[in-house]
């Protein structure tokens, strides 16, 4: 990891995320909602994971990202690159229906990280946390092999 992303995870506070890697810092938890900051390395990518809440990701700044959707009930794949050049095709936020599988990663990673923020509601609760398994991901979305070898453990 180099030393801006090492000054950011000092800055920001940030901690090792549970589970998936990366790292991140709760910034709000609410009634209706709760929010978190994360930054992702080329080690620390976002593995493929399920939630019981809709997630809204912001782009602040760094590498761009690609950010995968699985949706099991339909076979439905999505692909969105996040980052900064809007121009390039780039988007800025995305959002995650509560349920669809998701996992991201840096894209030919220049700088070596890349800082999101990512809403949900209901509020985060981890008993609505499942990390997806590579085999019966694979089975199901066989022409994904490439991105969910990438995003998993």
């Amino acid at each position: 990891m180099d030393d801006e992303a090492q000054r950011m995870i000092a800055a920001l506070p940030l901690e090792p995320l549970p589970h998936e890697a990366g790292y991140f810092r709760q910034t709000w938890m609410g009634e209706t909602g709760s929010a978190i900051l994360f930054l992702m390395t080329v080690e620390g990518f976002s593995a493929l994971h399920t939630i019981a809440q809709d997630e809204v990701w912001h782009f602040h700044a760094g590498d761009t990202i690609e950010h995968l959707q699985l949706d099991t009930r339909t076979g439905t794949v999505t692909v969105t690159r996040m980052g900064a050049d809007i121009a390039a095709g780039d988007m800025p936020q995305l959002i995650v229906p509560r349920g669809i599988c998701q996992g991201a990663r840096l894209l030919a990673p220049r700088k070596g990280w890349a800082l999101v923020g990512c809403a949900v509601t209901p509020p985060w609760d981890e008993r609505g946390f499942v990390l997806d398994e590579r085999e019966a991901l694979t089975r199901t979305f066989p022409a994904e092999d490439a991105r969910i070898r990438a995003l998993t453990r």
